[in-house]
């Protein structure tokens, strides 16, 4: 089957591309068909995310693993798309270049039959030209969150004053 895939850059303005690729390419094969739509170059870090209806991140599928010791993080290269992308959970979110934090939504919009003699993946739509950079990201806590975490903010500056860093400091 054949994924047509809407992916949204967050951004005020509407800017978005949509692609089609077969279900059983790898994560690694829409990451590339994303940065060739976008004009990306392709040569930073990327990861997409899993994510609920409501965009809130859940599991990490990095590009590669940075880590020292082999973790067990999801790698694209092993990753196809009908493995986390189905009309059951539809959504995604795309990071490309972990330093300008290029932000991406991504949405299942339709699965259709393969036609033959088409070549996938295939860009379908573009609207809106790419900005030279990425939108400003507001990291906020949402109101009553700090709280909610540290209970009353005087309690915990109190807790935080009695704190003897002196004491076991090397």
């Amino acid at each position: 089957m054949i994924y047509k895939i809407r992916i949204i850059l967050d951004a005020e303005e509407d800017i978005f591309r949509d692609i089609e690729i077969d279900e059983n390419d790898t994560l690694e094969d829409f990451h590339n068909a994303i940065t060739q739509a976008f004009g990306f170059e392709g040569g930073e870090m990327a990861s997409f995310y899993t994510c609920d209806e409501d965009w809130n991140q859940d599991e990490e599928i990095a590009l590669f693993d940075m880590s020292d010791n082999g973790s067990d993080i999801r790698l694209m290269n092993e990753t196809t798309l009908d493995d986390v992308l189905s009309e059951q959970s539809p959504k995604m979110i795309y990071v490309y270049d972990f330093f300008n934090m290029w932000t991406f939504f991504v949405e299942l919009a339709d699965v259709v039959e393969n036609e033959d003699g088409r070549i996938y993946p295939s860009l379908l739509f573009s609207f809106g030209e790419l900005p030279d950079s990425p939108p400003e990201k507001k990291f906020e806590a949402e109101e009553g969150d700090l709280e909610d975490s540290f209970g009353d903010d005087d309690d915990f500056l109190d807790s935080y004053d009695d704190m003897d860093f002196d004491e076991n400091w090397n």
